[in-house]
C-alpha cells in the first residue's frame, strides 16, 4: 500500500481517535497543517480506495458510568427481523445493533444487541423491556453479560523512522 505523506499524516493523527471538540476534523487538520477541507477529501479518498474500511466512535462506557453490558441475543424468524432490529437498535441504552446468521444447532440466534446499564438486573429489566416493545418477547433468547473490557482499536501505522521514508512498501498498516 502506497501513502503519500499527506496521507500517512492524517492516519497517524486520527488512528488513536478523533479529539473530543466542537469541530474534530478541523483539529486534527490543523495538527497536520493543512484545512478541513482538505482532510476530509483526503479521508474520502482513503475510503474510496478500500486504504480506510470506516470511521467510528467507540465509547467507554465504563467512563460514562455503565459498569453492565449484556449482549442480548434474539432468535426472530427472518420475516420479522429487519422490523424488530431496527426498533431494538432506537433504545438509547442500546450501543450497537446487528443481524448474525444463525449457526444451528447450538446457536440459534440471528439478532444481536449490546445493551448497556448501571447493574445486570438493569440490564436484564432493560432487555425485557426492549422484548415487549421490539414484540420479540415471545422468541427464545440469552444475555451474555462482559466480564472483562478489551481495548478497541483498529489498524495501526507505523511512524517512519529517519531515512526510512513513508513511500516503502514495508510501511503499511501493522
Amino acid at each position: 500500500m502506497m501513502l503519500t505523506d499527506e496521507e500517512r499524516a492524517l492516519i497517524l493523527a486520527i488512528q488513536d481517535g478523533l479529539p473530543i471538540v466542537p469541530e474534530p476534523y478541523r483539529a486534527v487538520a490543523e495538527q497536520v497543517g493543512t484545512t478541513e477541507e482538505r482532510a476530509l477529501e483526503i479521508l474520502h479518498a482513503l475510503s474510496a480506495r478500500g486504504v480506510i474500511k470506516r470511521l467510528g466512535a467507540i465509547p467507554n462506557h465504563l467512563a460514562l458510568g455503565f459498569t453492565a453490558n449484556g449482549m442480548a441475543v434474539w432468535d426472530v424468524p427472518d420475516d420479522r427481523v429487519s422490523r424488530a432490529g431496527r426498533k431494538v437498535g432506537s433504545f438509547s441504552e442500546v450501543s450497537h445493533c446487528y443481524l448474525r446468521p444463525r449457526q444451528p444447532p447450538g446457536w440459534p440466534y440471528n439478532l444481536f444487541a449490546m445493551v448497556h446499564g448501571q447493574s445486570r438486573r438493569e440490564v436484564l429489566a432493560t432487555v425485557g423491556r426492549i422484548a415487549q416493545e421490539a414484540d420479540i418477547a415471545d422468541r427464545p433468547h440469552a444475555v451474555l453479560f462482559s466480564t472483562r473490557q478489551f481495548r478497541k482499536r483498529g489498524t495501526r501505522l507505523r511512524e517512519a523512522t529517519p531515512g526510512e521514508g513513508s513511500r516503502r512498501g514495508d510501511q503499511g498498516p501493522e
